[in-house]
């Protein structure tokens, strides 16, 4: 690492070092904490608290504002009581406040954070590093996730089972919920554990918790749970495994291929096996994900590739062990890498295990080995990556990962023909979350390259309540390989010579963003904000340096508005063709932008936004148009239709080029076990009209019925089938 890196990361940590630290959560965990109730009887979950359990003044109260201010009561007050018996974690809250209620979906996990709603936050062990949410609806659509310590965007893909059921009431609305200790994952005989309960008041536009939190961070921070105390710590609940097989029939059109019609059958299933109560093994044979939902396309003007997130079910749970080393644009794993090419279609996966877990008071640690099948275009394969995460502090962590892709097909060299990543993190978190400072070292190993291999990063960030600050500094090289990860920037493609080239980079990322939070008026907060992106060559010559500066309005009624002008300067290192026209020439290119996006008020029936985006664009010009028109018919319907717009003008003979990408969406909940959506993409860029509708019915706690069509056309008139299919697939959860 070149000593000008040290030098700067030095600076960056003393500068942290001096800035203001908020109140430690331990302090609030001392003040705030609630006894859990025993109960002899089970209680019946039907949002009604009429059961003796419920009567006791032992309860959580006394909100606290979260957003958009944090330094007063919350409108509308909620009142939360807990209790257990040997199978289950219950709750019991009193929303107060009347309705009319936001409910934007019936869907499970959908747009939980733009509805009224009410969630628990549960640290099992008590570590604040990871743990579970779970949320509720006034009309009971439930939502549950995965916790972690990273700052990374709650995904709601973790699915599990737990109840739930809610009562609306003229002033209030009550719920009550039943965790199975089974879907938990804790420390047996563990008195203590962390908790905070979170209330979404949709029409005073307010967030508010039980536990004060800083208005910067999200109210689901570990960092600011209180303590739930029992009695009697739970306990091993015995065989906790559960068994989900699934049938699967399908039939497809191709009338390009052969056979132009073909059908199938398949079965399979996946195991869940939790060893002790904190350590849970995952099994899966002849896994099928033809239920997931299609990505969302997007139009790309970037000279990389553009990842998608995992949808997939069987690697969502303790993720954050393999997939939080690098940073988004650079991921050594990556789990769609595996059973997936990289046109999103499926590879066959034979069978793999997954072990992720606490193992002791301090440590976490994961593994997994999975298999796929050999193909037509693809060799077998087989994937393993292991990770060990190591709390020190009180919230910091030491990690240390490995993974190997290896070819496993017969006949073939596969001595050689293996790609390894291993390395090591050390992640300094601050017990009020403010401060986070972070460090990394990867390195990879394939056939035939030992040197320019590898991976570094140093950086931090400070979040304040008026001012935000993050700096990143990476360094690859070129021979840094990431056969189950991604790397976006390294692959650089040559449009005259058709062929890609690996060039190691190095770049820093900051940004410092300031807060004005009017107490009163039409405006919850101004945010000003600078961000500078910068790449140079591994020989010190510029590759892209990037500025913007932006300022964004959020409103009270919570519509927004924002705008931002922006400056490039790019050394287009190898031609590249934005159109059919001839490749843009290697070179210095300088250009601007601006941009402006306004978005109304969410809560209404009908919700538009619109954006515009203008300026330079290499040696040419870009005009950009969005718009998105969504209707909703509460709570069965959501109806909308977005479009794209690009227009890119480049001088003779570098061409002109529209990309249009539209996309509507029809989403109908009959109930809230059986939803039906289709979604439609027209996307000129990939020359390709996708419609994908599926139908999903829910016929018990995981346990589904999906009936799925799709159908590819070229996107030119007349539209020319390129494949179609229809799938039904039926998986039953089954607890041992």
């Amino acid at each position: 690492m070149p000593r000008n890196c040290y030098s700067i990361l030095r600076t960056l940590c003393a500068l942290l070092y001096l800035l203001p630290m908020a109140a430690l959560p331990a302090q609030l965990s001392d003040t705030l904490a609630l006894q859990v109730q025993r109960t002899a009887q089970p209680v019946k979950i039907d949002g009604i608290h009429d059961e003796p359990v419920w009567q006791t003044p032992q309860s959580a109260r006394h909100f606290w504002e979260k957003w958009p201010q944090d330094n007063r009561q919350a409108i509308a007050q909620t009142e939360v009581r807990v209790a257990a018996d040997d199978q289950y974690l219950y709750i019991a809250a009193i929303c107060y406040g009347g309705g009319p209620f936001t409910i934007q979906t019936l869907k499970r996990d959908s747009r939980y954070w733009d509805s009224d709603g009410f969630a628990v936050v549960i640290d099992p062990v008590f570590q604040r590093t990871n743990g579970f949410f779970f949320g509720v609806s006034p009309l009971n659509v439930q939502a549950e996730d995965l916790l972690g310590s990273d700052s990374e965007e709650m995904s709601f893909s973790w699915d599990n089972r737990w109840f739930s059921a809610t009562q609306i009431l003229e002033d209030r609305w009550t719920l009550e919920m039943a965790i199975p200790f089974k879907t938990l994952r804790y420390t047996a005989g563990k008195s203590t554990w962390g908790i905070n309960f979170i209330r979404n008041d949709a029409g005073n536009n307010q967030y508010s918790a039980w536990t004060p939190i800083p208005v910067q961070l999200d109210g689901t921070d570990l960092g600011y749970t209180g303590q739930l105390h029992w009695d009697i710590a739970p306990q091993p609940t015995g065989v906790n495994a559960s068994l989900i097989p699934y049938g699967i029939a399908s039939a497809a059109a191709n009338p390009d291929d052969e056979p132009r019609q073909s059908s199938s059958f398949n079965v399979g299933a996946d195991a869940k096996v939790t060893v002790g109560t904190a350590l849970n093994i995952d099994l899966t044979i002849n896994p099928d994900f033809s239920q997931v939902e299609v990505d969302e396309q997007v139009t790309n003007l970037t000279r990389f590739n553009i990842f998608f997130p995992e949808r997939r079910t069987f690697f969502l749970e303790n993720a954050d062990l393999f997939s939080s080393y690098g940073f988004p644009g650079l991921r050594p794993f990556f789990s769609r890498t595996i059973g997936l090419d990289a046109n999103a279609r499926p590879i066959p996966i034979v069978a793999g295990v997954r072990i992720t877990g606490n193992a002791g008071k301090k440590l976490r640690v994961g593994a997994m080995n999975m298999q796929t099948r050999a193909t037509d275009d693809f060799d077998a394969q087989n994937y393993t990556a292991a990770s060990v995460n190591y709390r020190v502090l009180k919230r910091s962590l030491i990690k240390v990962y490995g993974a190997n892709r290896q070819n496993t097909s017969p006949g073939r060299e596969n001595n050689r023909d293996y790609n390894r990543n291993y390395g090591t993190e050390l992640i300094y978190q601050s017990p009020s979350s403010n401060v986070m400072a972070w460090s990394a070292a990867h390195l990879s190993d394939r056939y035939g390259y030992r040197n320019r291999n590898g991976f570094y990063q140093f950086g931090g960030f400070y979040n304040g309540r008026r001012i935000f600050f993050i700096t990143d500094f990476v360094l690859v090289g070129e021979n840094y390989f990431t056969d189950m990860g991604f790397n976006a920037r390294i692959e650089n493609y040559d449009a005259l010579r058709d062929t890609v080239i690996r060039l190691g980079f190095n770049q820093n990322y900051t940004e410092i963003e300031y807060y004005i939070r009017p107490e009163n008026g039409p405006i919850n907060n101004h945010r000003f904000g600078l961000e500078t992106f910068l790449v140079w060559n591994p020989d010190g010559s510029l590759n892209e340096r990037f500025n913007r500066l932006r300022y964004f309005i959020d409103f009270n009624n919570t519509s927004s508005l924002q705008l931002r002008f922006e400056h490039q300067d790019i050394r287009l290192m190898f031609p590249f063709a934005f159109t059919d026209g001839q490749p843009l020439p290697a070179g210095a290119y300088a250009f601007a932008q601006f941009n402006a996006e306004y978005q109304s008020d969410i809560r209404r029936t009908l919700v538009y936004s619109a954006g515009i985006r203008l300026g330079g664009f290499y040696n040419g010009k870009l005009r950009q148009y969005q718009a998105e028109l969504a209707y909703r018919r509460q709570p069965w319907g959501n109806f909308s239709l977005r479009a794209e717009l690009n227009q890119l003008s480049f001088p003779k003979p570098y061409g002109q080029e529209n990309l249009l990408l539209v996309g509507p969406r029809i989403e109908v909940n009959f109930s809230n076990s059986l939803f039906w959506t289709t979604f439609l993409q027209f996307n000129t860029q990939r020359q390709n009209f996708n419609i994908n509708s599926r139908l999903q019915w829910r016929f018990r706690p995981m346990s589904d019925v999906f009936l799925v069509y799709t159908d590819n056309y070229t996107a030119e008139f007349p539209l020319i089938n390129k494949n179609r299919a229809v799938v039904l697939k039926v998986n039953y959860w089954w607890t041992l």
